[in-house]
């Protein structure tokens, strides 16, 4: 089940990226984290279709050196499902917990943070993502789980 991404909630994972109520700026430079100095920012742009309910899927992900930020520019609602590390160092999907977050709601995953890959609901949705990267496969982790299924509540 579900649970509604608050800053609270993720603290743990990451940041919560909301946009200020009133004009203004907010920084986030805090949440962002590059571990190898030698990597470059990258921003790059994602186009994913909704996901059908219930979510069955057996795939996690991390960047062991980089926090990576979504950053939805159209979406509606969209999974944030992470999972703290296992005593093997994978994800321990016992413990993992799903939030839903609002089209207004970004997030940044912290370096070394195992999470889904990102999946949307309701319509197609478009997102701005940034990290840091050096072209190695460093960059990227992916494992499988168990199956797994998710239900929204």
């Amino acid at each position: 089940m579900t649970e509604p991404l608050t800053a609270e909630a993720f603290a743990p994972f990451g940041e919560v990226l909301e946009a200020p109520a009133a004009p203004g700026r907010t920084f986030i430079d805090a949440a962002l984290s590059n571990r190898r100095a030698h990597a470059k920012p990258s921003l790059s742009f994602s186009t994913r279709e909704p996901t059908p309910l219930p979510l069955r899927s057996t795939t996690m992900e991390r960047h062991l050196h980089s926090s990576q930020s979504f950053i939805p520019m159209e979406a509606g609602r969209w999974l944030v499902l992470v999972a703290p590390h296992g005593a093997d160092g994978g994800p321990d999907m016992a413990r993992a917990r799903a939030f839903l977050a609002r089209p207004d709601q970004g997030v940044t995953y912290g370096a070394d943070v195992w999470h889904h890959p990102s999946t949307v609901f309701d319509r197609t949705a478009r997102f701005a993502i940034v990290m840091w990267k050096d072209g190695t496969s460093a960059d990227d982790e992916f494992v499988d789980v168990p199956p797994f299924e998710l239900h929204l509540s």
